[in-house]
């Protein structure tokens, strides 16, 4: 979907502004049925014509759905270029994609896709021995519409557990396996969502799941979740329930995952995307309680390492930029907290690996990475290899070696092997792309929003193009749910620039680049000022001559979607392109419909008040 709605971007806005003679494409769209559906809000009427569409399974929409597609590919497959574009998408693709490795008992398995796989190839190796093909979820299903959705191993790894989604469906199957032989060891689990696999031993796992909803899986509504526990050999119908399923711990999201030595079972809790009640339970013990160390969904926190039962735990209660803090598993609540690295300016994002704490801070949504041993002393600052976003600074306590990610806007993604005692690192695998970085350049500017807020924006295309305002831009956000924008490669993008096209990220408010007070600026009755942060970037590209109206589209997924549906509402004369994909569009019924209630903390719902209705 993200493949096509950007190329449906690059064929619209070029058709837009090429300097050749254009041809006009007729578009016929069918007539969609309206019928008489009325509902009331604190005395208001709200017709709502297409109610019918919203049965997802009914041959009617099917029909209409059918219809819709023949519209919208007889226009695409009119527009002249568009087979030189796919053949340069397939070209600047077809490259070795390769994840960063980790070990697993006797094996170091590590995630690879040849060039133009639809899905990533999981390998495995033992020392200087051959790699060997381990998953290979290109077969799981003939028309390659199954694919791999997480990975699960024993500490030892003599056993995996892993999640497969059909269709591309948020229910999950669960398949064990005996890693050595790659033999499945039992029936395979069902009904699975929301959920990892948090393996106890050899013998058993924790797993999220909701209860088999009535009607579409697919629009259904799902609001009580369960953590179970499945032993190995037992059918799913003995699965023991851990957490949820009554009225007191009633909960839309819960989730469990086990400390690295397997003593504590930790369970969040929450009812929103955002802020989770926490618990824990002592494995070591027989019997032992369900201990509370959250009892509000005040903050979002989580226990991320234990040294016997100290705990430490990340948090943003009473520290909207996130803290690491300290405390006992047997007296744990914030009363008994302790800092152990404070707030500061920037947002904290942490791991863990090697006997270390590694912080990640966004300083203006690039990354900067300190390194601190169990003492809360400052080993170092991580040297990077450029400006852009860092990850996956994390590994098990006894590994002294682990492997990092780095990425911008120009900069195709690599990897690199990190030595913790030294600091050092060096390259471990580097693309080999037709595509040259040095040709670009990106750069971050502030501009200022409606009610005088700076925000960031980072602006790339390839060097010494003229600032005239007829250059093909794409603006593209998000702005929500904390979510943060960093730099990242993408091939698409990089076909757009090569093109002539200018690419642009602005962090808007509701994310997460400035901690919990900016995403709660663009939250609820304040969500307007994402609209207005995004239309401000809009205006600053086309007054400062990167762009202008007839040459600028807009583009925005899901919570983004909804970002991009409300820009060309207010404001149709920024652009000439907007492209509002899988966009949270019915502001009054999302919260009627699968997991929606849970953004709720966002978005707020239209039985709240008048206020929040209107």
């Amino acid at each position: 979907m993200k493949k096509l709605t950007t190329l449906f971007a690059v064929a619209m806005v070029m058709a837009c502004t090429t300097e050749t003679k254009r041809t006009l494409i007729a578009v016929n769209y069918p007539v969609t049925k309206k019928v008489d559906s009325v509902d009331t809000y604190f005395e208001t009427p709200v017709t709502d014509p297409f109610r019918w569409l919203e049965d997802d399974r009914s041959e009617e929409t099917e029909a209409w759905v059918k219809e819709q597609n023949n519209v919208t590919f007889g226009y695409l497959e009119q527009i002249p270029f568009r087979t030189a574009l796919k053949k340069r998408l397939e070209q600047l693709w077809n490259y070795e994609k390769l994840g960063a490795p980790f070990k697993e008992g006797n094996y170091t398995y590590f995630y690879k896709n040849d060039g133009l796989q639809n899905q990533y190839v999981v390998y495995r190796k033992k020392e200087d021995s051959e790699a060997e093909v381990f998953l290979d979820p290109n077969t799981f299903s003939e028309d390659g519409t199954t694919s791999l959705m997480g990975l699960s191993f024993t500490k030892d790894g003599s056993k995996a557990a892993y999640l497969i989604s059909e269709g591309g469906s948020d229910w999950r199957k669960g398949i064990v396996i005996n890693s050595e032989a790659r033999e499945i060891v039992e029936d395979t689990l069902v009904d699975i969502k929301f959920s990892g696999i948090s393996w106890r031993g050899n013998e058993g796992f924790f797993y999220s799941s909701y209860d088999k909803p009535k009607g579409s899986e697919l629009s259904a509504k799902t609001d009580q979740h369960k953590l179970y526990y499945h032993k190995l050999g037992t059918p799913q119908s003995e699965d023991e329930v851990i957490f949820g399923g009554t009225p007191e711990q009633k909960h839309r999201y819960i989730g469990g995952y086990l400390s690295e030595d397997e003593r504590y079972l930790f369970i969040t809790a929450s009812t929103s995307t955002s802020g989770n009640k926490l618990f824990l339970k002592d494995l070591s013990q027989a019997n032992s309680p369900l201990v509370t160390v959250l009892d509000t969904t005040d903050s979002d926190t989580y226990v991320i390492e234990n040294d016997g039962s100290k705990l430490y735990l990340v948090t943003n209660l009473n520290a909207p930029n996130k803290k690491i803090v300290v405390t006992n598993a047997s007296n744990p609540t914030p009363e008994n907290w302790e800092d152990f690295i404070p707030e500061t300016e920037h947002v904290l994002t942490t791991g863990t690996g090697g006997g270390y704490f590694f912080t990640e801070y966004m300083v203006d949504a690039i990354s900067k990475v300190l390194q601190y041993d169990y003492e809360g002393n400052l080993i170092r600052e991580v040297a990077l290899p450029g400006v852009g976003s860092a990850g996956g600074f994390g590994g098990k306590k006894e590994e002294k070696e682990f492997y990092f990610s780095f990425t911008n806007y120009n900069t195709p993604g690599s990897s690199y092997k990190y030595n913790v005692e030294t600091g050092e690192y060096e390259q471990y695998w580097k693309p080999e792309i037709d595509f040259n970085p040095e040709d670009y350049t990106s750069t971050q500017v502030f501009y200022t929003s409606k009610d005088g807020t700076k925000v960031p924006m980072i602006i790339t295309h390839k060097k010494g193009i003229a600032l005239n305002g007829n250059n093909p831009t794409i603006l593209y956000g998000y702005g929500g749910f904390n979510i943060s924008l960093t730099p990242s490669f993408s091939i698409v993008n990089a076909v757009w620039m090569e093109q002539g096209g200018i690419y642009a990220v602005p962090n808007l408010r509701g994310g997460g680049e400035y901690g919990k007070k900016w995403h709660l600026a663009g939250t609820k009755m304040q969500k307007q000022n994402v609209f207005d942060d995004f239309i401000a970037a809009a205006e600053y590209l086309i007054e400062n001559k990167y762009t202008s109206k007839d040459h600028l589209a807009i583009r925005g997924g899901s919570n983004g979607g909804l970002l991009v549906g409300a820009t060309m509402t207010q404001r149709p004369d920024l652009m000439q392109v907007a492209l509002p994909a899988v966009g949270v569009l019915d502001m009054l019924r999302y919260h009627t419909f699968t997991a929606g209630a849970g953004w709720a903390y966002d978005y707020g719902t239209a039985e709240e008040s008048k206020e929040m209705f209107e």
